[in-house]
């Protein structure tokens, strides 16, 4: 496993997302249901999709071992209207710390350590907001690329 960093400012992503409310360490089994949802709906509106990455949103929240909400999404051309639990979103924007890891996703917990441990190194705070960006599917896991973004106060 290899971890870039870097801070940049980030841009809106347009979304296409469904909401979870995830306990810590569920993710793992919410998001491919909630992700299944979102390419159903894609799939029907020509044109929404040209190539965009699954994204999840992570929403922090301030209670230890609180549900995380999630917006477990894929990058879309256009908002939309509501369709069942698909709704139309972005990520956030501003200033944000960046990890890029490479290697299999069981081990993205890694890079998180590594982006915590910069932000305390440089006084820096999260604003409650982070996101994941997958790579385009490779079937080696370690050529895996998943770009982190957590944004800063």
């Amino acid at each position: 496993m290899t971890v870039s960093i870097d801070v940049q400012v980030v841009f809106p992503r347009k979304l296409a997302a469904v909401r979870r409310a995830v306990a810590p360490g569920e993710v793992g089994s919410a998001w491919g249901p909630a992700v299944n949802k979102v390419w159903t709906f894609i799939r029907s509106q020509p044109g929404l999709w040209s190539g965009g990455h699954n994204v999840f949103v992570y929403h922090q929240s301030n209670e230890p071992g609180a549900r995380i909400p999630c917006d477990f999404g894929v990058e879309v051309t256009r908002t939309f209207e509501t369709a069942g639990e698909v709704y139309a979103t972005e990520t956030p924007s501003g200033e944000a710390v960046i990890g890029v890891h490479r290697g299999p996703y069981d081990r993205l917990s890694e890079a998180y350590t590594l982006i915590e441990e910069w932000m305390a190194v440089n006084g820096r705070e999260s604003a409650g907001h982070s996101w994941e960006i997958y790579g385009d599917p490779t079937p080696d896991p370690a050529q895996a690329e998943t770009t982190i973004v957590c944004l800063l106060e």
